[in-house]
């Protein structure tokens, strides 16, 4: 198999209703639709791609009973995304709807951020942290 370069890791979330979570996650957080494979059950998602446009991204889908992640209840998880501007990104979530959790906080470990919920449960947490 040949190497691709790029980003290595991506979360993988379940949602009870995955299209409107994916229609929540770009407009509160700006993710920009990647691919979006419909499953059979009409309105469900078998398997789509948000891309961060910092990189990377997640994946997500339907709950499904035959999905190896099946055990894993629907919105559930927490993912962290690196931003340059967390108070920006803060306005737009809430007018979005998003559960703050923690607003805006500088921590000691230098990174500034914020902690909200989407409406299925999953934290998400965006700060200028970038890693070590």
């Amino acid at each position: 198999m040949a190497k691709k370069a790029g980003v290595r890791v991506w979360p993988t979330l379940r949602y009870r209703d995955a299209s409107a979570a994916i229609d929540f996650l770009v407009r509160a957080f700006g993710f920009e639709k990647g691919v979006v494979h419909r499953g059979e059950t009409p309105g469900s998602v078998a398997h789509a791609e948000l891309r961060w446009p910092g990189g990377g991204g997640v994946m997500l889908g339907s709950a499904r009973d035959d999905s190896v992640i099946a055990e894993l209840p629907p919105g559930t998880g927490s993912v962290y995304v690196m931003v340059d501007d967390p108070a920006a990104l803060l306005e737009r979530a809430k007018a979005a709807g998003a559960t703050v959790v923690q607003g805006l906080t500088q921590e000691d470990h230098g990174s500034r951020g914020f902690t909200v919920r989407d409406p299925e449960g999953v934290y998400w947490t965006f700060g200028t942290y970038a890693g070590a």
